[in-house]
């Protein structure tokens, strides 16, 4: 294409150089646009064959084909008005051809001429090659749905699906061999003879049997006559001893007579001598129970047993106690045995046993590292660790088992005494007799 370009601007210059001889005669041609933007003679039919810029233009043709330029002013005034433009000429003879020849070089481009009149519209050319498809459009605004259709015909049942294939059998695990049969051991020993199993459960009530029959009354027996029981006869007096007679010859032995009534028992005899220990007997069968005895008199009042106490609690008054001396816990709440003394800030032990000790102060402004001794021993200690204006409570709950004489009381470590007070937090240590030593002997 950049060819065809040169070539007619190449045309173009030359055309310009032979203007006196050939333009001024040549008829004016009628040109058509072609759809492609290029000019084409009317008459002249596009051809299918090779594009223009493999085909050989001659010079004669190409003369014909460009529009002559007007005359500028300078040479309308040499040579006169400008004529009415001929009639069209016609096409001349394509010329032979010819090797191409050397394109010169390009002539200074001339000033562009005047518009040329509108042409006649051009007969309809044949219809083109199909170009190449366009790129897709965007896609357009969806449409209004559509109302609802009527419903639709049911369909007809779809044909039963054909059975699968059973699927094969999975292989044996090869690692998996068969051992042999091993050979049959010897014969156990018999086991024990086992328990007697527990009682089963009771069985289902069996079907209700048959009546029988009932057997056939018997006759009344004839009752006896019952005979009167006699009363016991009284005992005879006893005769008087007769006089002895002489002794008679021994008669012969007479049967024996009928076993006398047992007589009456005598008085006891005097008690003979303790004879020896007898063995143990086997047990007795077991008695009746006795009648209830009759309710005893009401015993005198036994004395009350005394209950040992001890017992107290009491609060700090001042905050910031000094450091490792025994903090005096001065407003006493309870201490009616008197074991503790809020002067020095002890509690003295006078029931041995175990007592439990507690408190519960708060801390502000300073650390506090709190300290309960016993048994001049410090047996437990705790510490907070507070600055500026936080506010924190330390507390505690422990069990001793004391003796008496022993003291107890709380102390806090220099630069960490920050036990605080004020009406609206407090400060408590609390201690009272849990259980008195067994056998101590001492009262309150």
């Amino acid at each position: 294409m950049w060819m065809f370009s040169w070539l007619c601007a190449i045309l173009i210059i030359l055309a310009f150089a032979g203007m006196d001889t050939v333009a001024k005669t040549t008829p004016h041609p009628k040109f058509t646009k072609k759809s492609e933007g290029k000019e084409m003679p009317k008459g002249l039919k596009p051809s299918s064959g090779p594009p223009p810029e493999e085909e050989e233009i001659p010079f004669t043709e190409v003369a014909e084909m460009v529009e002559p330029t007007p005359n500028p002013p300078a040479l309308d005034s040499a040579f006169g008005q400008k004529g009415e433009p001929g009639e069209t000429g016609k096409p001349g003879l394509k010329g032979e051809a010819g090797g191409m020849g050397i394109p010169g070089p390009p002539g200074i481009v001339g000033p562009p001429g005047p518009k040329g009149q509108k042409g006649e519209k051009g007969l309809k050319g044949e219809r083109g090659d199909q170009g190449t498809s366009g790129a897709p459009g965007y896609p357009g605004k969806p449409g209004e749905p559509g109302g609802l259709g009527p419903k639709g015909e049911r369909g007809n049942i779809g044909l039963t699906g054909v059975k699968g294939q059973k699927g094969s059998k999975g292989d044996t695990c090869a690692n998996g061999t068969q051992g042999d049969k091993g050979d049959q051991g010897a014969a156990g020993s018999p086991g024990l003879n086992g328990e007697p199993g527990a009682k089963g459960e009771k069985g289902e009530m069996g079907e209700k049997g048959c009546c029988g029959e009932s057997g056939q009354r018997g006759g009344k027996g004839e009752k006896g006559e019952e005979g009167l029981k006699g009363e016991k006869g009284s005992k005879g007096d006893t005769g008087t001893e007769g006089k002895g007679g002489p002794d008679g010859l021994p008669g012969a032995p007479g049967d024996p007579g009928v076993k006398g009534e047992k007589g009456e028992l005598g008085p006891p005899g005097l008690a003979g001598p303790v004879g020896p220990k007898g063995e143990v007997g086997s047990k007795g069968v077991r008695g009746s129970i006795g009648k209830k005895g009759s309710r005893g008199f009401k015993g005198s009042k036994g004395e009350v047993a005394r209950v040992l106490r001890s017992a107290f609690s009491a609060t700090l008054s001042k905050p910031f106690p000094p450091p490792n001396i025994p903090i005096k816990f001065d407003k006493v709440l309870y201490n009616d045995q008197g074991n503790y003394s809020p002067v020095t800030g002890k509690f003295n032990c006078s029931v041995p046993g175990a007592y439990v000790f507690s408190y519960h102060v708060t801390v502000r402004g300073r650390p506090a590292r709190i300290s309960l001794v016993a048994r001049n021993k410090k047996q437990f200690k705790s510490r907070e660790t507070l600055y500026g204006h936080e506010i924190d409570q330390a507390s505690l709950l422990i069990i001793l088992k004391l003796s008496a004489g022993d003291q107890v009381w709380l102390e806090v470590s220099k630069d960490w005494n920050g036990v605080y007070v004020s009406p609206e937090d407090d400060s408590i240590f609390t201690g009272f007799l849990l259980y008195p030593e067994e056998n101590s002997g001492i009262s309150p």
